[in-house]
């Protein structure tokens, strides 16, 4: 409590203070600790991280677990800015360190952690559920991404920031390369707020439902729940997933439509229209009939771009296990498989599994009706997946396969052997550990190695590798 009585003693005799930023800091984070791990308030912690607040010019409400941030942004706009990359600030110029800046941000950013670190115990209402939604959007801002990016891929569902920095200018351990590991640990708190509340008691009164904001964690304890949800919570819960669906699939159609443009066909005559007009070369192909005298370019043939693409029919099967280890991948996957089905010259097939498989081609154009027939959790057999799968590869050489799973396997030899011929046959075989907005999966290691040696290593992580790799073939 050194820091503490230091900080006190300067206040109180007006004495110059060594260090006394250092210290004021210090009493924050100090503070910000005994409230994650203890319950109970330390008085002289709280006594001085008052003093050191208002000191700074910073409300108290800063100090208040139960304030989100949201509501002291609406009494204090001015504070909002100051959030935004508030944990990745760019490094002063000089290189030094404004010191009583970082006990501002110090402040701040305690705020932060502690309204999303720190959810006690007991039932969660829809309120409170919404609000840690909120504060954990304050959080991904704070380390420099969208609200909803880390925790599973509504990404630019609410207002997007860039990770510029705070405004203060203070310098900070960079910490975008922790982001991979805060993202999961935020989905698992926020699914351990969903697995505590009454879910279907809030979904059956519209009112209440309605303060749910959709989220990974949310949506999975849906698609988990669906079959024991009738009437008005069942409604509920469709629109909810209904929500979601479509705000992933938005941002998703984003990164397909960058990454599938294909090759310019120039064996297509360019169409004649003002809009394909090539101005620069009209000109400079007509220079030859520049008239010095009356200072006019007259022009015998006008020259437009061509925008036709090559685009060869390619056929696209998305092999997903269901299980329970599976479901972001599963909501991801089945949605970017409804995107690519929405292609020209794209022939989809969309299968799930766990120890039964499920053809759900017919609704492969829409997630939302794909989802509402999955069944997850259960086992793993792949085998019955590849008995759909291999008889759909009429052609390899126009095929490619996208296998999602942790290839944690009963028959692990006959299932590999099996997507070793896929590649033999000359169609391009994608094996997926998992394909997230943020999360982590693991994978089984054997296959890891296996699918390593044969040439086609296993994609883990963002759902942008995934779609990169589907680009380079199917373009």
């Amino acid at each position: 409590m050194s820091e503490v009585s230091v900080v006190e003693g300067g206040a109180e005799d007006g004495a110059p203070v060594p260090d006394s930023d250092e210290n004021r800091r210090q009493v924050l984070y100090w503070r910000l600790l005994a409230r994650l791990f203890d319950p109970e308030e330390q008085a002289s912690l709280e006594t001085a991280s008052v003093a050191v607040v208002e000191d700074i010019g910073l409300p108290v409400a800063l100090l208040d677990p139960a304030t989100s941030v949201d509501s002291v942004v609406q009494r204090h706009p001015e504070l909002a800015g100051e959030f935004d990359g508030l944990m990745t600030p760019e490094p002063d110029a000089d290189g030094g360190r404004d010191r009583a800046a970082e006990v501002r941000r110090a402040a701040l950013a305690s705020k932060v952690l502690l309204n999303v670190f720190s959810t006690g115990s007991g039932t969660v209402t829809a309120e409170q559920l919404a609000r840690w939604q909120s504060d954990a959007g304050w959080l991904e801002r704070a380390l420099g991404c969208r609200p909803g990016e880390l925790r599973g891929g509504r990404a630019g569902a609410g207002g997007g920031v860039s990770p510029t920095g705070t405004g203060v200018g203070t310098p900070a351990p960079d910490l975008s390369r922790l982001i991979p590991e805060i993202g999961p640990e935020l989905g698992s708190i926020e699914a351990g707020l969903v697995r505590r509340m009454h879910l279907r008691e809030v979904l059956a009164d519209p009112a209440l439902a309605s303060r749910l904001t959709p989220s990974m964690s949310l949506i999975e304890q849906l698609l988990r729940d669906k079959n024991n949800l009738s009437g008005v919570a069942l409604a509920n819960a469709k629109a909810l997933i209904r929500r979601y669906v479509d705000e992933v699939t938005e941002v998703l159609r984003t990164q397909v439509e960058k990454a599938t443009v294909g090759e310019l066909d120039r064996s297509v005559p360019p169409k004649r229209v003002f809009r394909n007009l090539d101005l620069d070369r009209t000109i400079w192909k007509n220079l030859t009939n520049w008239d010095p005298a009356e200072e006019r370019l007259y022009v015998d043939r006008l020259y437009y771009r061509h925008t036709s693409r090559k685009t060869t029919p390619q056929r696209l099967i998305v092999v997903v296990d269901q299980s329970g280890s599976m479901v972001d991948s599963m909501v991801n996957c089945t949605i970017l498989a409804s995107i690519f089905a929405g292609l020209p010259k794209v022939d989809v097939h969309l299968i799930a599994y766990d120890t039964q498989a499920l053809d759900l081609t017919p609704w492969a154009h829409d997630p939302f009706e794909t989802l509402l027939r999955t069944q997850l959790g259960g086992g793993t057999d792949g085998t019955v997946a590849m008995a759909l799968a291999q008889p759909k590869i009429a052609e390899p050489r126009n095929t490619v396969v996208v296998w999602i799973s942790d290839f944690y396997e009963w028959r692990t030899d006959e299932l590999f052997e099996s997507m070793a011929a896929i590649h033999r046959s000359g169609a391009k075989f994608i094996p997926v550990g998992s394909v997230t907005s943020s999360g982590r999966g693991s994978v089984n290691p054997w296959f890891r190695e296996k699918f390593k040696d044969l040439g086609t290593p296993v994609i883990s992580g963002h759902i942008k590798k995934l779609v990169h790799e589907l680009k380079t073939f199917l373009t």
